[in-house]
C-alpha cells in the first residue's frame, strides 16, 4: 500500500486529492492549522481527518512514499522541512495530479473566466456518453460526490488548469505542470495581481502554458479574445478558435440552434454560450458526436456557485442566484447575462471585493462600467477582508469612481447589507450576489427573508 502524506489537508483541491488517493487504495494522512467545512465532514466521512489540528512532524518517517504541499503551507513548515531531512519526494498536487495521469489524455481548461462550467460541460457529457474520465475540477457537480477522480482504468484525466501558484516552494503556476495533449484557453483577463504585477508578466504565464502542449497536441481558444487569438497564432500545435454558439432567448428560456433545431438548455448567458462551444471542440477531439453532445449539454445544470439559482419565490416572481464572479470580466458577463435572460425584472447585483486583486486600489478602475447593466448596484467592501491582504483601505468614493456608476452604494458589513436590501424592490426582482467569499456571513436563510 503506497503511503502519502499532506501537508495542508483542509485546502479545497488538497482534501479531495486526499480523498481520491484513499479511495484508490492509498494510506493517506494529512495536517493543517484550520480546517472548515466543507473539508472537515467530508475528510471525516472518509476516515481520514487528522485527529488533531496543527503540524506534527514526528509522523513523518522512511515509509512515506511521497508527500504533497499545499499552497496554504508555509516554505518554513515544520513537516516540510522534516520531510526534506528524510529526502522523502515532495510534491505540489498539480505535479501529483501529473503523475496519477502521465499515462492518460490530458485535457486541461485554462483562461482567466469559465474554467469550472467548461470542465464541469465536459464531465458531464463524457458520463453521458459512458467515458471514463478522471478529473479535477474546482466546483462540486451534481452527479458526482468528489471534486477528484484518480483511477488505474480511465484513458483520460480532465484538468481545470489554473495559473495561480503551484506551491510555496515552486512558485509558477499550476497550468505549467499538466502537459496536456488538449488544452484550453478560455479567454485572458489580467488576474492575481500580486503575483503577476503587469498584464504582460500574466499573458507570459499563458504563453509558457501552451508551449507545455504534448507534440501532436492541439489547442482550443476563443477567437474573440484578441490576447488568446495572438498566443495561439504563434502556438506549434493545431488550433482551434470557437466563438459563441448561436442560441436564442426568450426572456426567460433560452435555446441552443443546431441547424434546424432548437434545444432547451438550462443554463443562460453570451458567456455560457460560449463555454458550450468551448466544450463542444474538446468533446469533439475526443470522438463524442454531435447527437451525443447535444443530448447531454440540454440537461446540464452548471457548477455549484456559478450562476447558480439559490431560491426562487413565485409567489413574489423573484429569482435569486449566486456567482463565483471577481475578475471584472466575471462579473461584466455574469450581470450582462442576468440581464439578457430577464430584461423585464428589476435588476439587483451585489459584488463583493473580496480577492487580493479586486481590493487593491491599483486595481480597481478595472471595474469601470462592470455593473451598469442593472437597476441597482452595491458593493460589499469588509475592512476585515482588507486587514487580512495587507493592503490599505479605500473611501467609498475611490470605490464609485473605480466602478464608474456614481449611485452605487457601497456597504461594509452583513448588517448594513441587509439593511440596504430591505428597501429595495420587493416584487418581479433578478438579484445576484457575487462573491469569492460569503458577504461577511450572509446565508440563504437570511436572503429568503428579503425576497
Amino acid at each position: 500500500m503506497k503511503k502519502v502524506h499532506f501537508i495542508a489537508i483542509g485546502g479545497s483541491a488538497m482534501h479531495n486529492l486526499a480523498i481520491a488517493l484513499h479511495r484508490k487504495g492509498y494510506e493517506v494522512t494529512g495536517s493543517d492549522d484550520e480546517i472548515f467545512e466543507p473539508s472537515k465532514t467530508r475528510l471525516k466521512n472518509e476516515g481520514i481527518l487528522p485527529e488533531q489540528i496543527g503540524w506534527h512532524p514526528e509522523i513523518l518517517d522512511e515509509s512515506y512514499e511521497s508527500v504533497i504541499l499545499g499552497m496554504h503551507a508555509r516554505i518554513d513548515n515544520p513537516e516540510l522541512i522534516r520531510a526534506q531531512e528524510l529526502g522523502l519526494k515532495v510534491y505540489s498536487y498539480p505535479e501529483y495530479l501529473y503523475e496519477q495521469s502521465k499515462d492518460k489524455t490530458r485535457i486541461v481548461i485554462g483562461g482567466s473566466h469559465g474554467k469550472t462550467t467548461i470542465t464541469s460541460m465536459i464531465l458531464h457529457v463524457m458520463k453521458h456518453a459512458g467515458i471514463e474520465t478522471d478529473f479535477m475540477v474546482g466546483a462540486q457537480l451534481e452527479g458526482f460526490d468528489v471534486m477528484v477522480r484518480l483511477s488505474e482504468s480511465a484513458k483520460y484525466m480532465v484538468i481545470e488548469g489554473d495559473e495561480y501558484l503551484t506551491s510555496p516552494i515552486d512558485r509558477v503556476p499550476k497550468f505549467h505542470k499538466y502537459h496536456p495533449h488538449i488544452a484550453v484557453i478560455s479567454g485572458i483577463g489580467w488576474d492575481h495581481v500580486n503575483v503577476f504585477p503587469t498584464f504582460d508578466s500574466y499573458l507570459e504565464q499563458f504563453r509558457i502554458y501552451v508551449d507545455t502542449i504534448e507534440n501532436g497536441g492541439c489547442l482550443i481558444f476563443d477567437k474573440n479574445d484578441a490576447e488568446a487569438d495572438k498566443i495561439a497564432a504563434k502556438a506549434n500545435v493545431a488550433t482551434y478558435g470557437y466563438d459563441i454558439h448561436q442560441y436564442q432567448s426568450d426572456g426567460e428560456n433560452t435555446y441552443l440552434i443546431y441547424g434546424d433545431k432548437k434545444i432547451a438548455v438550462q443554463i443562460f448567458g453570451e458567456h455560457n454560450m460560449k463555454n458550450i462551444n468551448a466544450a463542444y471542440n474538446v468533446c469533439k477531439q475526443l470522438g463524442v458526436s454531435d447527437e451525443i453532445f447535444y443530448e447531454a449539454i440540454s440537461s446540464f445544470k452548471g457548477a455549484s456557485r456559478r450562476l447558480e439559482l439559490m431560491f426562487e419565490n413565485k409567489e413574489k416572481n423573484n429569482l435569486v442566484f449566486r456567482d463565483f464572479a471577481h475578475a471584472p470580466s466575471k462579473v461584466l458577463a455574469t450581470v450582462k447575462a442576468l440581464r439578457e435572460q430577464y430584461s423585464e425584472r428589476f435588476l439587483l447585483v451585489v459584488f463583493e471585493l473580496h480577492t487580493y486583486s479586486s481590493l487593491s486600489e491599483v486595481f480597481i478602475n478595472h471595474y469601470e462600467h462592470c455593473l451598469d447593466n442593472c437597476d441597482k448596484a452595491v458593493v460589499f467592501y469588509d475592512p476585515h477582508a482588507v486587514a487580512i491582504k495587507k493592503l490599505d483601505m479605500m473611501s467609498d468614493e475611490r470605490i464609485v469612481e473605480g466602478f464608474a456608476r456614481k449611485d452605487i452604494r457601497v456597504v461594509h458589513s452583513k448588517d448594513e447589507l441587509m439593511s440596504v436590501l430591505n428597501d429595495v424592490k420587493k416584487e418581479n426582482v433578478a438579484a445576484g450576489f457575487m462573491s469569492s467569499g460569503d458577504f461577511n456571513g450572509l446565508t440563504k436563510e437570511d436572503l429568503v427573508k428579503v425576497f
